[in-house]
């Protein structure tokens, strides 16, 4: 047995994947090469789908795409630009130099060897290894040095462009057991590289790359080697090596791809590419708070440093490197032996100290401690001067949409001008950076690589691009694209992100570390580029010269976890960087109120370095006032799936915690905590301008072990001097964090207050009375103020209690007895218990209420808690689950009153034009105009769906009846309507005028002529939408260039006119509809069909466009357990139950001048959920449409799957297994499931489509869950849709047991309502009348008198919506499309389901026999053709003996594929092109008419189980060839004919031209499925490279289609055989095989083409013979003559 061989590969990196849309590759095809055989071309194609996701992200499948998928080129898998056919390129790496590297060798060996000798001189013996795409290649191994030498460089060879985007460089420690890694760096190539057009190839230094790891402390256990190796944030310098990475494009085939070459290279002059210089950081620590208790028994000390400078505890290099630049002052920082006069980079150690033992601090007091570090680096701060411009621009951009957002989000009208403002002053950032840039590009800076030169290129273009197309977006900001161009405005923050990091590094970043006897603890990493000084304002770093906090962290993987959640220290620092000689600038940057000693004095001096101490004589006195109030969405911390949170909060050294609140997520603390005596240091001009930060932290109490972190927030105080006036402050909400994770948000506010001398209050606020019981040892506990805290106000909260569903177990045991506890603000409303959840989870008393006092302001409402306790024995309560509602919004409900109701129509009024208010046009097949005699402004319910009319359509100005058209559908207008003559004989004329369709009979319409239909209307309407886009955005662009409030006035009524217009005419929708069914490609190939009903195909689920059916009835997940991360597929394993219910909040008592109903159209001071159905359990027939699945997920070895249909409804289970579909991944199944079920026991179904298989369990491909309950009980009527044509018989039947006047006469009294009341041609429903209007616009005559009622109760359903108060929108017939999901696949689209769902209560009479969607079954067809004749055909051999041109000439076609192929017999020694042949080709098929495809059933190999069915398109092909005898046969061209649409033939050979396969409608064509005949000249073809077509010759045919059944009655043989044959062509006698006829030969070839030329040469011959014979004689007979002989 031989090894598996390599046939193909393809190599592609993570990085690409992710930068696709969606971070996908999806059904793209793979070119797989041999990496060894270049020359080799393709070795073949794999389809795949590649796609990136994140810890619980779920996957979005794409949008379909229009390119055929099998098209293999047009879908290859590259990212978008890269071209099919690439180059090759080498990659060459050239490695020059390293320094700076660890000077302790940590490999095993070394330690033994320290072990015995305790000589720990040894150092490493570092190489570099560089990877890209697969390959790596490594330079040569320097021994025991800190700063090698190589010179050497790595040649890749790869295609380009590369998909493998990233290269990694990493340095590592020759050991003879296990090579360690120093450091990896990892290069982007695209951004080294730009693909425009005026791009360059990927391009890199000579610059110093520095590399970060773990400490350099060298140690056998490293914890944090992971970090060496590039995963996860380093947390130390380990050293800097000099690179420099060019590309060259090859074209030459001779290099050996699969092999890395590495050479040595010229090493280079450093100075050519960098000056270097002195640089300085500083450091001035004011406070160093918040320290662990853990570190806090031994002394701590600070230490600042940048590379290796100021690194005092593990030490630097100081070994010179050992090269000939042994001698060179320029070989860099790390090589110079460490002085103490360089650097005061370590605080003095203390003891930290506590007030409250829980967060201890170094006692600075007076003295702050001052950090510096002097080093030397290359000048290349031009580079970080770019990045912070660019930086700057990107975050003003973000801070400004964030404010838009906010105003977006709370709908403020100020919105829009906000916007225009953020890109007001990005155009301008933009021309100040591109000024900026230009005067750095124009100064001579030394050490410029090409790269430097092509990146502040490309950011010039970039941004001076950017801030001309936010000129443009700024003119085209209006408040109704006002979400589209804030979109457009966050793809420039994007660019401009993408801008920001320069690739070549150029300082080290800056370290600060907490050392704790001796160990390091805990540190912070902070870029160099956001201390960088610079004398220009914006090219200045974010945080230099300025005072900031920073938290100390936990070094490596401990940051990240519950250890890492936890602040280690925080630090109020003021850090400066910059050259040594700007160090005068770092003063200005110091908060005042120190001494100015003697080093600040003379700091402008060259040998002046920073003190090492600042003494402050200023300090202000504060009392802090911590005002928390409340806090919600928190994080659950225990088991129960509840938190007992309380609040610590940290001023300084100073820490108060708030009282425990047990068992919540969202505690009110309602208290006030007070510090007194905070010494704040420096002026009080710069404490008012800049506060000190309030650390807020959030813990859960725990009864055993240490109190669990929740969240931290960050605030800061308003501010009172002494003499100020004192302002009362507002309660505000602050997000908390935990780690990166929100944890939700706190409710407070802090005041830093200074009082008067010997004055304790003024008019500050005082201090409140304690409460009644007391906090402990923390002194009475006191409220928040009276004027803080928020005002009440009385409200009712009304709670429907409806039942539980899927409660899971609980500590083992089932939950049978549960409660729902309901609380807020303190108060609880309980429902009854059940008495057995399993029998009935529905409560009996389903609704309650309670009277409670909350905030006015919805801002500071407290949350809502959902509890669920299971009522055990002994008086035992378990808790099962809870559920927090953050937000009350949704569940508010402010009522109506007439005076808003009179102001909002006077403003319609004002707004409407004096002659609009009148008029009224008809509406489409089942629209009416929405007009109100008497309806009132809709209420704001919460819950209820929301749809966009225009107030103006509910005002009372318009005082006309609402029009309706009524679509008659087919054969019934006869039936309901008086026609006259003249409209009879105008129907009979139009009828025979078009053609007569077998599918239009009324008798061959199914339910599928309605599916295909309604898919064709949807394509139509996608079109029209498109183009109506298109037409918006066009006159958009154009209309907001105007300005005035006049034009803006005027478009506003022009909008509300076309608005009624587009609402009220269904002429103009159905024209753009019919226009968008003849572009569709589609219908291109058939006329649109009238007549027929559609139904509405969904494309996603019902319940997205009803709002989850949520109006009344909402679903509640109850969680359980401790939540440890922020990612929703956690949140889903936490889920133990569902509460089924909703919620009302409302202001009691209800205004007295209330006009406004209840859901049910009650009276709303009877309470809000009044009238609603019983939740008694209920019998129900379900019936389960499932039409067709699509894109399923493969499960077999073949990449197909064999999917069948499984319906579970409670413990009922349907499955259809016998009756899978073989080898389809697109099944189309049209069956219709029965199920009787028993809400509320059984009301959630599932669909799933499992994969059946012969051996082994069935796999399920993926599932689709319904709750049924929600959708029977809504009030859209989702229980069985309203069809939009009333019809008694045929393919459009009434399914529905209650007829349209029924339901409409239920609805009314459901809802109480007057009526509904007929009329000739009108229906009044209450206050409203709907009168049946006239097809035609232009129609004078008045609507048709005689309708039936149920036509126009069904067209008053259809618009339901428009009745007043009550109205909502109705379920109409439908399919709806659902995902498919496999929980084994989390988040992972399997596919989608095409279905519907009916329900019928089985207390009403019952509904008739199910719909028939059972799939259309082919029918048989047999094709026969005729191939008479053929012409011009080009001619391609020549003749053997007389070099003619010629052909042998024969015609193929097949119609399934080539395998079906039959073949004409062979017309010999054409010489002119032309052939007969008098040949029938016979192909029996299936065919389906609806989709115009032949249906092919097969087995796909010998072993296969069963036949597939696929379907192809209705194509026959004809070829002409030249047979050849001693080679393959010559092709010469071919003609393909659509069957259901193929030009008509020519009558002549003449007539026959290429202008005949024309598709821009000028040529006639043939349905041959009309047609039935056909004969006539066809073209043969070939296409050019240039895709052109060139004539080859012509066919002349006959094609002939018939039934099976006719088939069989005249049957017709093969070729010329019987039955029926055809005549034997009339060929020339010079058609024939020549050497199997020599004779015919002789005289067909030689004596017909040299004919004269043999009887001349015969002649030749007699004539020589007669001469040769006449001297050979003459001598003899004249001597015979002469003697006499």
């Amino acid at each position: 047995m031989r090894s598996n061989k390599v046939l193909g590969s393809f190599k592609l990196d993570v990085a690409t994947v992710w930068s696709q849309p969606e971070h996908q590759f999806y059904h793209k095809w793979a070119l797989l090469t041999d990496p060894d055989d270049i020359t080799g071309g393709p070795k073949g194609y794999l389809k795949c789908d590649v796609c990136v996701v994140g810890k619980g992200d779920a996957i979005k499948p794409p949008l379909r795409n229009e390119k055929d998928e099998d098209d293999i080129e047009g879908n290859l898998l590259l990212p978008d630009g890269v071209p099919a056919e690439r180059q090759r390129a080498k990659f060459i790496v050239r490695v020059y130099r390293a320094d700076g590297l660890p000077k302790i060798n940590s490999s095993i060996l070394a330690n033994v060897k320290k072990a015995f000798t305790g000589d720990s001189r040894d150092l490493v013996h570092p190489y570099v290894q560089v990877s890209f795409a697969g390959l790596s290649g490594r330079s040569s191994v320097r021994r025991n040095t800190t700063c090698p030498v190589w010179n050497e460089q790595v040649v890749f060879t790869e295609m380009f462009p590369p998909l493998c985007q990233r290269l990694k460089i990493q340095v590592r420690d020759n050991d003879a057991v296990n090579d360690t890694v120093i450091g990896t760096h990892f290069l982007d190539l695209t951004t080294i590289s730009n693909d425009g057009e005026k791009g360059f190839l990927p391009t890199f230094g000579p610059a110093y790359v520095n590399l970060y790891g773990s400490t350099r402390g060298g140690s056998v256990m490293d914890e944090h080697a992971s970090l060496n190796a590039g995963l996860g944030e380093g947390i130390a310098y380990r050293g800097r090596i000099l690179l420099a990475l060019r590309c060259q494009i090859t074209d030459q085939l001779d290099v050996a791809p699969s092999e890395v070459e590495v050479e040595t290279t010229i090493p280079i002059q450093e100075s050519n590419y960098g000056k270097n210089e002195d640089f300085l950081v500083f450091m001035s620590i004011h406070e160093a708070t918040m320290i662990e208790k853990r570190v806090s028994d031994k002394h701590v000390y600070f230490e600042l440093s940048i590379g290796n400078g100021g690194n005092n505890l593990d030490g630097c290099s100081n070994a010179r490197p050992s090269s000939d630049d042994d001698s060179d002052p320029e070989s860099g920082p790390e090589s110079i032996s460490t002085e103490t006069t360089m650097w005061q980079s370590t605080t003095p150690p203390a003891k930290p100290m506590t007030n409250d033992k829980i967060y201890y601090f170094l006692p600075f007091w007076d003295d702050k401690p001052c950090l510096y570090v002097r080093t030397v680096f290359q000048d290349h701060r031009r580079r970080l001067f770019n990045s912070n411009i660019i930086d700057g621009i990107a975050t003003k951009l973000e801070e400004g949409l964030g404010e838009v957002s906010a105003l977006l989000d709370e709908e403020d009208g100020s919105a829009e001008r906000k916007l225009r403002e953020v890109l007001e002053e990005l155009v301008s950032a933009c021309g100040r950076y591109l000024s900026l840039a230009r005067a750095a590009a124009a100064a001579s800076t030394p050490g410029r690589t090409k790269l430097d030169k092509e990146r502040l290129r490309l950011c010039q273009r970039e941004i001076d691009h950017l801030g001309s197309t936010a000129r443009h977006t700024k003119a085209l900001v209006t408040r109704h694209s006002l979400r589209e161009r804030y979109k457009t405005s966050h793809t420039y923050l994007t660019k401009l992100k993408a801008l920001i990091e320069d690739p070549q590094h150029s300082l080290p970043d800056v370290f600060v570390w907490m050392v704790s006897g001796g160990k390091r603890v805990a540190y912070q990493r902070i870029p160099a580029r956001y201390l960088l000084f610079s004398q220009v304002a914006e090219e200045r770093g974010r945080h230099c010269g300025i005072t900031q906090t920073v938290f100390i962290k936990l070094p490596g993987r401990k940051s990240s976890g519950p250890e890492g959640w936890g602040i280690q220290a925080k630090l109020q620092v003021n850090m400066w960087l910059g050259l040594i000689k700007q160090k005068q600038n770092l003063v200005p940057g110091i908060p005042k109120g120190y001494e100015l000693c003697y080093e600040l004095r003379n700091i402008e001096r060259t040998l002046t370095l920073p003190p090492i101490s600042l003494h402050y004589t200023q300090k202000q006195t504060f009392q802090l006032r911590a005002h928390m109030y409340q806090a919600r969405s928190l994080i659950a911390s225990d088991s129960s799936g509840l938190s007992d949170p309380f609040a610590r909060v940290i001023m300084g050294e100073h820490c108060r915690v708030t009282q425990v609140i047990d068992e919540t997520l969202s505690p009110t603390w309602d208290e006030m905590l007070v510090m007194d005596d905070i010494l704040v240091y420096g002026t009080r001009d710069e404490i008012k301008a800049d506060p000190p930060i309030i650390v807020i932290e959030i813990f859960d109490q725990d009864n055993v072990g240490k109190s669990e972190f929740i969240g931290r927030a960050l605030a800061r105080p308003h501010i009172k001097l002494r003499e100020e006036a004192y302002q009362r402050p507002h309660l505000e909400w602050h997000d908390l964090f935990r780690g990166t994770d929100h944890a939700g948000e706190l409710l407070a506010t802090f005041e830093l207050l200074q009082f008067q001398d010997g004055e304790e209050g003024g008019d500050v606020v005082a201090v409140p009375q304690a409460k009644e019981h007391y906090g402990g040892d923390n002194g009475p506990m006191l409220p928040v103020p009276r004027g803080i805290r928020p005002t009440l106000a009385k409200y009712r909260l009304e709670v429907l209690f409806w039942g539980l569903r899927d409660l899971k177990r609980i500590h083992l045991l089932t939950v049978d007895r549960p409660r729902v506890d309901v609380e807020v603000a303190g108060h609880i409303i309980q429902s009854a218990v059940l008495t057995s959840a399993r029998k009935n989870p529905n409560f009996t008393n389903p609704v309650k209420y309670i009277d409670l006092e909350l905030p006015e302001q919805e801002l500071y409402c407290p949350p809502i808690t959902i509890r669920v306790v299971d009522c055990r024995s002994f008086g035992r309560f378990t808790l099962v689950g809870t559920h927090i509602i953050s937000s009350l919004h949704r569940y508010m409900w402010t009522p109506a009153t007439k005076r808003d109701r009179e102001a909002a129509a006077a403003a319609a009024r004002n707004s409407l034009s004096p002659g609009e208010d009148g008029t009224l046009h008809p509406n489409n097949s089942n629209s009416l105009v929405p007009n109100n005699v008497h309806g009132g402004l809709p209420s704001g319910r919460g819950g209820s769906v929301s749809y966009s009319r225009r107030e103006t359509e509910r005002s009372p100005l318009l005082q006309k009846d609402t029009v309706i058209t009524i679509d008659y559908g087919s054969g019934t207008v006869s039936k309901l309507v008086a026609v006259t003559k003249k409209e009879k004989s105008e129907a009979n004329r139009r009828r025979k005028q078009s053609m007569m369709e077998e599918e239009d009979d009324e008798e061959n319409r199914d339910w599928w002529t309605k599916y295909f239909s309604s898919l064709e209307a949807v394509a139509a309407q996608q079109q029209e939408e498109r183009t109506a886009r298109d037409r918006v955005d066009g006159g958009e662009a154009g209309g907001d260039q105007q300005a005035g409030a006049q034009q803006q006035e005027e478009r506003g009524q022009r909008e509300i006119a076309g608005d009624k217009k587009r609402h009220t005419t269904f002429k103009a929708t159905s024209t753009a509809a019919k226009l968008a069914a003849r572009l569709s490609p589609k219908t291109q190939r058939r006329k649109p069909k009238h007549n027929i009903a559609t139904l509405k195909v969904i494309p996603g689920e019902l319940e997205t466009d009803f709002s989850g059916f949520r109006e009344w009835l909402h679903t509640f997940h109850l969680y359980r357990g401790k939540k440890t991360g922020g990612d929703d597929m956690e949140d889903e394993g936490r889920i133990v139950g569902k509460f089924k219910g909703s919620l009302k909040l409302y202001r009691w008592p209800l205004p007295k001048d209330i006009d406004d109903t209840t859901i049910t159209g009650g009276d709303p001071q009877y309470g809000f959920f009044q009238g609603l159905p019983s939740n008694d359990p209920i019998h129900v027939l379900v019936r389960v449409y499932v039409i067709r699945a699509y894109d399923l997920h493969p499960m077999d070895l073949n990449g197909k799957a064999d999917p069948y249909i499984v319906v579970q409804l409670g413990g009922k289970k349907v499955s259809d297994k016998e009756n899978y579909i073989s080898k389809q991944l697109n099944p189309v199944f049209g069956k219709c499931f029965e199920v009787e079920a028993t809400f509320p026991q059984d009301s959630m179904l599932t669909v799933q489509v499992l994969d059946w298989d012969l051996v082994g369990s069935d796999d399920m491909i993926g599932e689709t869950k319904i709750d049924l309950e929600n959708r029977f009980y809504s009030r859209h009527r989702a229980t069985c849709g309203l069809p939009t044509r009333y019809e008694l018989a045929g393919y459009n039947q009434w399914r529905d047991p209650m007829k349209p006047t029924q339901i409409l006469a239920r609805l009314c009294k459901e809802s109480r309502l007057d009526g509904p009341h007929y009329g000739p041609g009108k229906v009044r429903v209450a206050t409203k009348t709907f009168t049946l209007g006239s097809i035609d616009d232009h129609d004078p005559q008045p609507p048709r008198p005689l309708v039936s009622e149920e036509q126009l109760a069904l067209a008053v359903l259809h618009r339901w919506e428009e009745v007043p108060k009550v109205g909502c929108r109705l379920v109409s017939e439908h399919i709806e499309t659902r995902p498919l999901y496999n929980l084994d696949k989390p988040g992972i689209e399997q596919g989608k389901i095409e279905m519907w769902v009916d329900m019928f209560p089985m207390d009403m009479p019952l509904p008739g026999p199910p719909l028939d969607v059972t799939p259309r079954k082919p029918k048989s067809y047999e094709l026969r053709i005729v191939i008479w004749n053929t012409d011009d055909v080009v001619l391609e051999d020549d003749a053997f003996f007389t070099g003619e041109k010629m052909s042998d000439i024969y015609v193929k076609g097949w119609l399934k594929g080539p395998e079906d192929t039959q073949c004409t017999d062979i017309h010999y020694r054409s010489l002119t092109g032309e052939g007969n042949f008098n040949w029938r080709f016979v192909f029996p098929f299936e065919y389906l008419v609806a989709e115009e495809k032949i249906v092919i059933s097969r087995k796909e190999s010998l072993f296969s189980w069963d036949e597939t069915e696929c379907k192809i398109p209705a194509r026959l092909e004809f070829q002409v060839w030249d047979a050849d005898h001693f080679s393959a046969d010559d092709f010469l061209g071919a003609i393909t004919l659509d069957l259901n649409r193929f030009p008509r033939g020519a009558k002549s050979s003449k007539l026959c031209t290429l202008n005949m396969l024309k598709t821009d409608g000028t040529v006639p064509m043939v349905n041959i499925f009309k047609q039935r005949r056909v004969k006539g000249w066809w073209p043969f073809y070939i296409k050019k490279e240039n895709e052109e077509m060139e004539l080859t010759g012509k066919v002349e045919a006959e094609i002939h289609l018939l039934t099976k059944d006719e088939a069989e009655k005249n049957p017709a043989g093969l070729g010329r055989n019987e039955p029926d044959p055809l005549e034997k062509p009339n060929r020339p006698d010079a058609s024939f095989m020549w050497f199997l006829n020599p004779l015919k030969s002789i005289r067909y070839i030689i004596w017909h083409n040299y004919k004269w030329a043999i009887l001349k040469l015969l002649a030749f011959f007699a004539l020589t013979i007669f001469f040769v014979l006449f001297f050979y004689s003459v001598p003899g007979f004249t001597v015979k003559k002469i003697l006499g002989a």
